[in-house]
Order: structure tokens, then C-alpha cells, then sequence
């Protein structure tokens, strides 16, 4: 029988990341692995097209949205991941799931009240978001492929 104080040696579930405190711990290893499901259903509800990624897909944008937030500030990072988790719970209140389990008809319902939300922060917040996902997705060589994107350092004069 434990006694009363006695430290136990379970790491506690965090619910929003489906992980661990551990999860927690490793977060300045990077933004989004604390929060990835709830990550990857914005990116979904964002770019339909992203439900069809396979794992290495999706490290891959979880890679080129990593790489951005390496040069932005702390504070900036640590609001995204207080957004994320925002977004993954206020959905409980009204639809008693959170975010990355409602059909995607709501979760688009969840994201177009914040993105029209009177409050600027959660308005910005959801910009850069939104920015991120796309920049994610879209910047994979995959994904330039699939578009026809061709960009070259050279321009225009390239293509002459």
C-alpha cells in the first residue's frame, strides 16, 4: 500500500496531446509535438487535400513549420501552442469532443469563429495559423510538384 507522500512513479496523461508530461518536457524541442493531433487536424480542415499525407507527409510539414518558428521568439511560440490547446478544448463545451475528433463540417464551424472572432488576438492568432498550415503543406517539393509549381532561382528569365 503506498503511503501518503510517498512520490509515485506513473508519468501523468496529458489530454490535449494524448502523451504524457513528458510530452510537456520536450516541448522546447519543438512547438508542435505536444499538440500534433490537434495540429494536423487544423492543417486537415485548412487544406482538405492533407488528410491523404502519410507519415513521412506529414513530418514533413511538421518539419518546414518547425524550421520557421526556430527564428521567431519564444513568447510567439509558446502563444501557438496556447492556441492550439485552446482550439483543441473549446469545442468540448459545445460539442462534448474535442477539436481533432468533430467531423470536419464543425471543426471548419470551430476555425470560422476564430477567424471572424471579435477578439483581434484570437483573430491574428488564427491568421498565423492558418499561414503556417499552408506554408507546411505547400512548401513540401512533393506538394510544388503536384501544383506544377517551378519556381527557380533564376525567374523569369528561366522559362525564356
Amino acid at each position: 500500500m503506498q503511503g501518503r507522500n510517498q512520490v509515485r512513479s506513473h508519468r501523468p496523461i496529458d489530454p490535449l496531446s494524448g502523451g504524457t508530461g513528458e510530452a510537456r518536457a520536450n516541448a522546447s524541442a519543438g512547438v508542435l509535438a505536444p499538440v500534433r493531433v490537434t495540429f494536423r487536424a487544423v492543417v486537415e480542415t485548412v487544406i482538405p487535400e492533407a488528410a491523404a499525407l502519410d507519415e513521412q507527409g506529414w513530418r514533413d510539414v511538421e518539419a518546414i513549420v518547425e524550421a520557421s518558428l526556430q527564428t521567431r521568439p519564444a513568447r510567439l511560440r509558446r502563444q501557438l501552442g496556447l492556441l492550439l490547446r485552446l482550439i483543441a478544448i473549446v469545442p468540448v463545451a459545445r460539442y462534448g469532443r474535442p477539436f481533432a475528433r468533430l467531423d470536419a463540417g464543425r471543426r471548419s464551424r470551430v476555425l470560422g469563429r476564430l477567424q471572424d472572432s471579435p477578439v483581434f488576438l484570437l483573430r491574428r492568432g488564427f491568421w498565423g495559423l492558418r499561414t503556417l498550415a499552408l506554408m507546411g503543406y505547400y512548401a513540401r517539393p512533393s506538394a510544388a510538384r503536384e501544383i506544377g509549381y517551378r519556381a527557380v532561382p533564376a525567374g523569369w528569365e528561366a522559362r525564356r
